[in-house]
């Protein structure tokens, strides 16, 4: 990205008051938030903001929760904004959690409502990527309702059921991709321990996207963390339970006090127990990376394996790669280290060109040598990487040209199979 661009925002309340911001989750609108807003701005200036492309904002997609959070202070640098408080929403939470650790200084309080420290797996959301390139939002944007809703409000609130869908529905479908993309990527448990701000931790009684067990997980590593059960709510709380999220926000709010916040015990509390004392864990000590750096500028090669490794998991799934790696004995066990080390970790992670390209050169390759099984496998990757089956078609046709229509045949028998199987609208992962 040549420039770090703003966030789409609205405020309320009285000017010089306190700032809170708030932020959504995805696919919902900064419109979610409309029923705290009576309440919080008596005493409270309220921002709320849009991700990209979500309520008609510009569609300049962002690939992380960081990068989200650096437009955020970007947008507050250009309003004069230095402290606040934050509340997030599932992705909106994740991004609360990156600016509580990149910026502590300019946080003052955090809540993270339906929000983990990891958001099921990076599998799940790069193939709901894939879906969604094939079918469009529609499928998505449909099953929203069981996610996001206990069915008892779903049955009695028809028509926030049916602005729900619309809102996921008029989302820029590069823009949610990108969101997944972000939250494939997203993972702070070894973090959480320097969050150093007082957290609220909210979470749905019924949520079945981010249950319970993930708030505990926020709250058992976060120093300071309180948690919050809301009985009679799913994933989108601040909608169902507007009123017990005010009060909550309200409460929270009302706790903060100048100065050092003190530190908890990082085990689960009821709201409004008293924090137990428990210094933050120091950061690296500078001579680490001064010799790491000197290490660098000296031409000292970094090993390969952990970085192709990444790439390995982000390009052909998890679960292959686990398989792959457990399956491994005394005969095979080299020849991945080498796969690893060496296709993915000097070829695959060199910055030449991107990984689309390189899923297009690897499918030509394959097809050419006949090489069906790992095809499949190639054609699954390059799915994952962004192409479409359209262009995965155009690929195998050209290929055909230059390869020979027997060994084209053959690959188009292989990819049709994949490309059903792979972007089929079903079984959506959890929304976030």
């Amino acid at each position: 990205m040549s420039e770090t661009k703003t966030l789409q925002y609205r405020t309320d309340g009285p000017d010089g008051a306190p700032l809170i911001v708030l932020g959504p989750a995805l696919g919902a609108t900064w419109h979610m938030w409309d029923r705290q807003i009576p309440e919080l701005t008596r005493h409270r200036r309220v921002l709320r903001f849009d991700f990209p492309g979500h309520g008609g904002a510009p569609a300049h997609p962002a690939l992380s929760a960081a990068e989200l959070a650096e437009r955020l202070i970007v947008t507050f640098d250009a309003l004069g904004v230095e402290r606040f408080a934050y509340a997030g929403c599932s992705l909106g939470g994740a991004v609360g959690a990156e600016l509580a650790l990149a910026h502590p200084h300019r946080v003052s309080s955090l809540a993270l409502l339906s929000s983990a420290p990891r958001y099921g797996t990076p599998d799940a959301w790069r193939q709901r990527g894939v879906v969604i390139r094939t079918n469009g939002l529609d499928p998505v944007a449909r099953s929203t309702p069981e996610r996001w809703f206990t069915p008892g409000f779903a049955t009695a609130q028809p028509a926030i059921v049916d602005w729900a869908v619309q809102m996921v529905r008029t989302t820029d479908p590069g823009c949610y991709i990108a969101a997944c993309e972000a939250l494939a990527a997203f993972d702070i448990r070894d973090a959480l321990p320097r969050i150093g701000v007082p957290a609220l931790v909210v979470a749905g009684a019924d949520d079945r996207v981010t249950p319970p067990s993930d708030a505990r997980a926020l709250v058992a590593g976060i120093p300071d963390a309180r948690l919050a059960l809301v009985p009679g709510a799913s994933h989108l709380v601040p909608v169902e339970q507007p009123a017990a999220v005010t009060d909550l926000l309200v409460t929270h709010l009302g706790a903060e006090t100048p100065g050092e916040p003190q530190r908890g015990t990082g085990r689960p509390q009821p709201v409004g127990a008293p924090p137990a004392v428990r210094p933050v864990m120091p950061p690296p000590p500078p001579v680490a990376v001064a010799e790491l750096e000197a290490g660098a500028s000296a031409g000292i090669r970094r090993d390969p394996y952990e970085a192709g490794l990444k790439v390995r998991r982000e390009v052909l799934g998890d679960g292959f790669v686990d398989r792959a790696l457990a399956e491994a004995d005394d005969v095979t066990r080299d020849f991945e280290d080498f796969a690893t080390r060496y296709a993915w970790g000097e070829v695959w992670d060199r910055p030449g060109i991107d990984r689309r390209t390189r899923s297009v050169v690897t499918l030509t390759a394959l097809t050419a040598g006949g090489h069906l099984d790992e095809l499949a496998l190639h054609v699954r990757a390059a799915l994952r990487n962004g192409l479409t089956p359209v262009e995965i078609t155009e690929v195998l046709l050209h290929a055909g040209v230059y390869c020979g229509l027997p060994a084209a045949r053959a690959a188009f028998a292989v990819a049709r199979d994949v490309v059903r199987e792979e972007t089929a609208p079903e079984d959506d992962p959890d929304d976030a």
